[in-house]
């Protein structure tokens, strides 16, 4: 491995990856020294705010002519899988968008190939970064919550895709929706706080144009103990937007709101913003430092991914 700052290379430069990019050139140990996008002009333009380093229209080039030490792959789920499978067979270090892919036989063979390839291979879950997310863990492992009783997920969208992310895929039925694009950051953060889950029933909803995604869904999930989970998405409703996961407990309860906003209270107290700020936190790019130095990092794998990827397709199929 090279000396720092490492050499990332970008591949797909829309709204999903540029606060990546952002954070990547901010950061002391990394530089994007190359990135990639089918659009020339976009490609060229970045490049430009980047202070003139190479660009490409295909990411094989790059991978040919650019050194590097760490790939960021953000194109459109459909995608990954292709592109990924290049560039482990370059045997270049890998950090992937979520979801990882566009099935889950997709999914499989990225997890399969990483695993060959031996080199690092992550996947971008940002939640369990945040410090409400850390204090949520904390408070629970203190015995904040007592018994757990049940979990619920809520995700309610007047809009979408939402007003920053208009393009041509999030909000299509191949490979969008927000159960595949929000859904799949909960789901993750219930695997890695509570274990593995399973889905027994859902229903879905979906507009008359078929090629859109889903407008609605209500899962019931349960943990491996038996808990019940509840995922409750709906997307082109009055109101504004509503995100939140809620652990309720025999002795309290805690709320994570608007993606980490901490919100708890005692059996008879009300539920009230909880103090984050004493908890340390730190972001993926600094972990992905980290791993590349060796050391040890908080990093969730292509296994992960494809954990998550089970039961996005079960959610999201609508003919089991």
């Amino acid at each position: 491995m090279s000396t720092t700052p490492f050499r990332v290379g970008i591949i797909g430069l829309g709204a999903i990856g540029e606060r990546l990019i952002k954070s990547f050139t901010m950061h002391p140990a990394t530089t994007v020294v190359a990135v990639t996008d089918v659009l020339a002009d976009l490609a060229m333009q970045k490049s430009n705010e980047l202070g003139g380093i190479p660009w490409f229209t295909d990411h094989k080039a790059m991978l040919q002519e650019a050194e590097l030490d760490l790939v960021y792959l953000a194109v459109p789920p459909k995608y990954h899988h292709r592109i990924a499978l290049d560039v482990l067979a370059a045997n270049k270090n890998l950090f992937c968008e979520k979801p990882l892919a566009n099935s889950l036989q997709e999914a499989k063979e990225m997890m399969e190939a990483a695993t060959t390839a031996g080199v690092l291979h992550a996947i971008n879950f940002p939640l369990p970064y945040t410090q409400g997310c850390n204090k949520f863990r904390t408070l629970l492992a203190e015995g904040y919550l007592g018994t757990l009783r049940r979990l619920e997920v809520h995700t309610h969208f007047p809009q979408w895709p939402r007003a920053w992310q208009q393009n041509d895929w999030v909000g299509g039925r191949e490979q969008g929706g927000f159960v595949m694009e929000t859904g799949a950051h909960f789901v993750h953060l219930l695997q890695t706080v509570f274990g593995p889950l399973n889905v027994l029933s859902k229903t879905l909803e979906f507009p008359a144009d078929s090629t859109r995604s889903e407008t609605g869904i209500l899962a019931q999930l349960e943990l491996e103990d038996g808990t019940p989970v509840l995922y409750d998405g709906l997307a082109q409703l009055a109101g504004s937007e509503r995100v939140s996961f809620t652990a309720y407990g025999s002795a309290g309860t805690l709320r994570l709101t608007d993606w980490q906003t901490l919100e708890g209270g005692k059996l008879g107290e009300p539920i009230l913003p909880l103090q984050t700020d004493d908890i340390d936190s730190t972001n993926v790019v600094h972990n992905l430092v980290r791993a590349l130095q060796g050391e040890s990092a908080q990093l969730y794998d292509f296994q992960a991914g494809y954990e998550v990827q089970v039961i996005l397709e079960s959610l999201r199929n609508s003919e089991e």
